[in-house]
């Protein structure tokens, strides 16, 4: 059975070329920038300023989440970042939002 490549390697491993280049997702002037000045990150609007958590649970954790979700009219993430700050005011800690 082979093992996974470790992170450690990809700073060796030889990256090949990329099929094709992306075009630019949008365009969001920078404050102080020109009419017109492209973004430099790839990634959606509604993820700048975030970083992604992530979990492995059972499928009926899943489940059950999700259609907690769907029932309440609420996102996934949100019902995350809710249980996520009564685990911090649990632990004495203040809750940090969204």
């Amino acid at each position: 059975m082979s093992r996974k490549p470790s992170f450690a390697n990809l700073k060796t491993a030889a990256q090949p070329a990329p099929a094709a280049t992306p075009a630019p997702r949008a365009v969001d002037p920078a404050p102080g920038a020109g009419e017109g000045a492209e973004r430099a990150s790839t990634r959606p609007i509604s993820r700048e300023g975030r970083k992604q958590i992530a979990g492995f649970f059972t499928p009926e954790m899943s489940f059950a989440m999700h259609m907690l979700a769907r029932r309440q009219g609420r996102s996934l993430q949100a019902l995350m970042a809710e249980a996520f700050n009564d685990v911090l005011r649990k632990h004495g800690e203040s809750p940090i939002g969204e």
